[in-house]
C-alpha cells in the first residue's frame, strides 16, 4: 500500500522547518505527500508587506521542490486560533481529511510557545480520533526553531523518540525554506538557515547518522491489511 502522508501546520514556513526533509523523502518515495495550512500566516504581522496571496504563492514554490502533491488552505487568522472554537477547526479540517484519507500525519508540538501550535495539534489529534474505520498508522509531532526550544522550561517539553534520516534530502529542505525567507533571521537568531542546518545535523548525529528530523511519536498503530 502507498503510504498517504499529511503535514498539518499552522503557518506557511512550519512544515518545512518540522518536516520538510522527511516529506521530500516520502515524496521521492512515491508516497502521495499532502499539505495543510491552517492560518493565513498574516492577520498578526502584515506589517511585513507580505499578503495572503504572496505567502501562498511562497509556499507552494517551497512545496515544489519538496514533491508536495496537494496543499490546502483552511485561511483561519494568524496567532488568534484561540479566539476559534475548537470546533470549528476541526469541523473544517475533517472535511479535508475525508478527501485526503492519510495514514500517516506529522503536525506541532503541543508544548510549542506559539498559540497556533498548540491549537492546531489538539485539532488533529480530535480530528484523527482512533475510531475503528480510521486507517492512520502514525502521528508524529516535529519541531519548530524560534516556538518549541522556546515553550516553557518543563512544561510538556520536547522530547523526541522517532527519527528519520534526511541526509538525502537536506539539501531540498535547506533550498525549500530559501522561498521563507520573509520568516527568516540572520545568526545567531536561533530561526536561521544556518541553524535549520545546525538542528538537523544535532538530531542526525544523536542517533549516528548524518542529518535527521526528529519527532515524538504521539501514536502508533501496527494494522493489518
Amino acid at each position: 500500500m502507498t503510504d498517504r502522508v499529511l503535514c498539518v501546520a499552522a503557518h506557511a514556513d512550519d512544515e518545512v522547518l518540522g518536516c520538510g526533509g522527511t516529506l521530500a523523502r516520502y515524496a521521492d518515495n512515491g508516497s502521495q505527500v499532502t499539505v495543510i495550512f491552517v492560518s493565513d500566516g498574516v492577520t498578526a504581522r502584515s506589517d511585513d508587506g507580505t499578503s495572503t496571496m504572496e505567502r501562498e504563492s511562497f509556499a507552494k514554490a517551497a512545496l515544489e521542490i519538496l514533491g508536495v502533491n496537494d496543499i490546502y488552505h483552511l485561511r483561519f487568522p494568524d496567532n488568534q486560533l484561540d479566539s476559534i472554537p475548537l470546533l470549528a477547526i476541526v469541523k473544517k479540517l475533517e472535511k479535508c481529511l475525508d478527501q485526503i484519507n492519510p495514514n500517516i500525519i506529522f503536525t506541532h508540538h503541543i508544548g510549542d510557545l506559539n498559540i497556533d501550535h498548540q491549537i492546531t495539534c489538539r485539532a488533529v489529534m480530535t480530528a484523527l480520533r482512533p475510531v475503528p474505520e480510521s486507517r492512520v498508522t502514525r502521528i508524529l509531532s516535529f519541531e519548530v526553531l524560534s516556538s518549541t526550544e522556546w515553550a516553557i522550561p518543563g512544561v510538556d517539553t520536547f522530547t523526541p523518540n522517532y527519527f528519520v534520516d534526511i541526509s538525502s534530502t537536506i539539501d531540498k529542505k535547506i533550498q525549500a525554506i530559501g522561498h521563507y525567507q520573509y520568516e527568516m533571521r540572520t545568526v545567531p537568531h536561533a530561526r536561521s538557515t544556518e541553524n535549520v542546518g545546525n538542528l538537523a545535523r544535532y538530531r542526525g548525529n544523536s542517533v549516528g547518522l548524518h542529518y535527521c528530523e526528529a519527532y515524538c511519536l504521539l501514536r502508533g498503530v501496527d494494522r493489518s491489511e
